[in-house]
């Protein structure tokens, strides 16, 4: 973490005001590392007969194939109750699963105990999701996660930085860049401030801000660079030659266990092998989580027999391997701006004290829920529309 010189930091919960709790599925099915496999449960299930059709669903207190809901916002998906349900899956979508892996999942409302619409009504090519991971004291993981795709994360609460879609209204305390901008001698922009946020946080999580320029400046530059290895879209991000992990054994068809070898840099997965892996990537945790293991075991744990978790593909997809090829890098690289972080001492802080006589804080009620966003009408439950 950054060194402070005291701790009357702002809150992340002051500076971005609006949070949404984590979405929860209620079953772990209609989420898979691939597509293909989510159809193929979709079908599995519209084509049973009663009451098969009700053990494959796994029905909770809050969806059963009885239950009436709308449509997801922006997502085609059927609303006639799922006891009726026939024809193909809608077409899945990429979320954030865990933390740093990607993965489907059918969106699709009748499936989600609790969606979280407001968060589907932003969710755009500009948005940032901005998820926060629970701390866990002797670890050194990040304390928060930036997702351009929904996030699926849990328990941390998830602070979309925009309010509206197209990267309208930044979600931060109002007066919040007026106040930096008499600072910093220019107007910083939202993203700007989220990339300072993601290289300073601190447990609470906290932001430590500066009125130094030269010392915003180089903690934005690094935060943008965090920014983009998490978000993972655009150009994709290569270690030098010499140091980029390859397959070095093919992996068997489908691997079944998972071994580091640090001597070596050699990540084994049965008789297969990719090296190098440098150990700050085999040794990235997320609250004490290790990340290349949850990977792993998401892709490869077995299901209960009979459930629709256990419909999965019979070999390792070779979309896989460059998955964690990519992840391998990710994770180095992040790793290698960890120094520069604690380096960066936070020196001539704008406190919370001076944020709270400024007006800025504490930030309106208003900014704590949702905005209005809605221009035309959802589907609603059994093909109604209704304006929500």
């Amino acid at each position: 973490m950054p060194s402070v010189t005291h701790d009357d930091a702002p809150l992340l919960a002051d500076l971005m005001p609006w949070s949404v709790a984590p979405i929860r599925l209620g079953r772990g099915w209609p989420t898979a590392p691939d597509p293909a496999t989510l159809k193929a449960r979709w079908d599995a299930l519209v084509k049973a007969e009663v009451p098969d059709r009700e053990t494959l669903f796994e029905p909770t207190r809050s969806r059963t194939l009885h239950s009436a809901v709308s449509q997801l916002p922006g997502q085609p998906s059927g609303t006639e109750k799922l006891i009726r349900a026939t024809g193909p899956s809608p077409d899945p979508i990429r979320v954030l699963h865990a933390p740093f892996d990607e993965q489907w999942l059918i969106p699709d409302h009748r499936l989600i105990d609790v969606a979280r619409p407001e968060l589907w009504r932003v969710a755009d090519e500009r948005q940032i999701f901005v998820v926060e991971t629970p701390g866990v004291p002797g670890t050194s993981g990040p304390l928060l996660l930036a997702s351009t795709i929904l996030p699926l994360v849990r328990p941390g609460r998830v602070r979309p930085l925009y309010r509206r879609p197209n990267a309208e209204e930044p979600n931060l305390a109002p007066g919040l860049l007026p106040h930096l901008a008499t600072h910093l001698g220019h107007s910083p922009t939202p993203a700007d401030v989220l990339a300072w946020t993601v290289t300073t946080a601190r447990p609470g999580p906290a932001v430590p801000l500066t009125r130094d320029p030269e010392l915003w400046a180089r903690g934005v530059e690094l935060g943008h660079r965090i920014l983009w290895l998490m978000r993972r879209n655009g150009d994709r991000p290569k270690l030098p030659g010499g140091r980029r992990p390859y397959v070095r054994a093919p992996l068997p068809p489908l691997p079944l266990t998972l071994h580091y070898d640090r001597d070596e840099e050699t990540l084994h997965l049965d008789e297969g092998r990719i090296s190098p892996v440098p150990p700050e990537s085999w040794d990235f945790e997320v609250s004490g989580v290790r990340v290349l293991e949850q990977w792993f075991n998401s892709r490869t744990a077995e299901a209960d027999p009979g459930t629709l978790a256990a419909i999965r593909p019979l070999t390792w997809q070779q979309t896989w391997t460059s998955e964690l090829l990519e992840l391998i890098t990710v994770l180095a690289l992040l790793a290698e701006l960890r120094p520069q972080q604690q380096e960066l001492e936070v020196t001539d802080q704008i406190t919370a004290a001076e944020l709270r006589k400024a007006g800025v804080l504490p930030a309106p009620e208003w900014t704590r829920h949702p905005a209005s966003v809605l221009d035309h009408h959802e589907e609603g439950p059994e093909g109604q529309f209704a304006l929500l």
